[in-house]
């Protein structure tokens, strides 16, 4: 006898409160996948879980692949059966999770427990979109565009400095210490677990128009323009926190024209580049060991300032005036030698009295 389980009910994403900047982040990874994903780092029960799944469930079906910390590599990457070369000519290729999560989102809780040489697989096909394997001469190559999630608690251990880097974006969460955001999480979770089907018809529209607007978001990105004085800002920031290599300000670049996209724009603003830089610089900066995590907004809003003196906007073109419609005079005739004594009218006039029809008079003409 087969015994059904219960309907796991997904809670809407619309209704977290208090994870703003997680949110905004998992939307920019997923309207550009270049910027290579994002490394989620604070205590349990603060939502990040939820969130992902949440999130999941926008992006039209896509599917959402957990990678276990115990997972071989074979697992992850995939395999190749070689076997199958004796009798076919041809390997077997048995697909990975980083394959499975093509299209879609790859979640990886306690990333920094996960042995090294799988985050440099799993963050290779994050960049590139593409996970290859190689077994004895014979290689496969596989698509795997896919939203990087990791997720981590710094009092278990930290990643490799060289491997945190490679994540675009990072952000630290931690449960509200406001009373009233506390209080509302409590109240929707509630309502959420006494009856699921009410509570994310509530909420039905609210994610349909994230749904929407991501789309569209993903459709203007190609469309987005970035100026030479945003790059130019872009490298004043990254150079005011003194960010080693060049991979930040790449991805700066890249989430802030996402950024744009979300906002319906085609133009790269000021806005967009501060709030890429936020979560794009917090694991770039140096740091001493006892800072504070996250980035310092009032050092940020500085090097945005700063980086706005060393490279003003560019000074809008003047309209040009419009010709004149009047028509030049012809050249004069050249005189010959018995013309040349002769003396010219004190008064010439001007071309009426010369016997010059207007140009009114011209037109009336015409149209009779």
């Amino acid at each position: 006898m087969q015994v059904s389980s219960p309907k796991r009910y997904q809670y809407p994403f619309s209704a977290i409160v208090g994870q703003e900047q997680l949110k905004l982040a998992l939307i920019l990874c997923a309207i550009s996948p270049k910027i290579g994903g994002v490394v989620i780092r604070g205590e349990k029960g603060t939502a990040k879980t939820t969130t992902v799944r949440a999130f999941a469930s926008l992006m039209g079906g896509a599917p959402l692949v957990n990678l276990p910390i115990g997972a071989t590599e074979d697992r992850v990457v995939g395999a190749l059966d070689l076997e199958t070369v004796l009798t076919t000519g041809k390997a077997t290729y048995r697909p990975g999770l980083l394959a499975e999560a093509d299209g879609g989102i790859l979640y990886v809780d306690e990333v920094n427990l996960l042995a090294d040489h799988l985050v440099d697989a799993l963050l290779d096909a994050a960049a590139t979109g593409v996970v290859t394997i190689e077994r004895d001469s014979i290689s496969h190559s596989a698509p795997a565009n896919f939203v990087l999630v990791g997720t981590m608690n710094p009092e278990e251990g930290e990643l490799r400095p060289q491997l945190l880097d490679r994540f675009g974006l990072s952000l630290d969460v931690a449960a509200s210490r406001d009373i009233p955001v506390r209080a509302e999480i409590m109240k929707r979770r509630l309502a959420f677990d006494e009856d699921p089907q009410t509570f994310i018809a509530e909420w039905a529209e609210a994610d349909a128009d994230v749904s929407r607007r991501l789309a569209a978001a993903s459709a203007l990105l190609p469309s987005v323009e970035l100026t030479d004085t945003n790059v130019a800002r872009i490298a004043a920031v990254c150079a005011a926190f003194d960010v080693d290599g060049m991979r930040g300000d790449l991805v700066i670049a890249r989430a802030a024209c996402a950024h744009a996209a979300w906002q319906g724009r085609e133009e790269v603003e000021d806005e967009d580049i501060r709030v890429a830089a936020e979560l794009a610089l917090p694991h770039r900066k140096r740091r001493n060991p006892f800072d504070e995590p996250g980035i310092d907004e009032e050092q940020l809003d500085d090097a945005m300032d700063q980086a706005r003196e060393e490279f003003p906007d560019e000074p809008e073109q003047e309209p040009q005036a419009p010709e004149s419609e009047e028509q030049p005079e012809a050249p004069a005739a050249p005189e010959s030698e018995g013309d040349q004594d002769t003396e010219a009218p004190a008064n010439p006039g001007g071309r009426a009295d010369q016997g010059a029809t207007f140009r009114g008079a011209q037109a009336a003409t015409a149209r009779t």
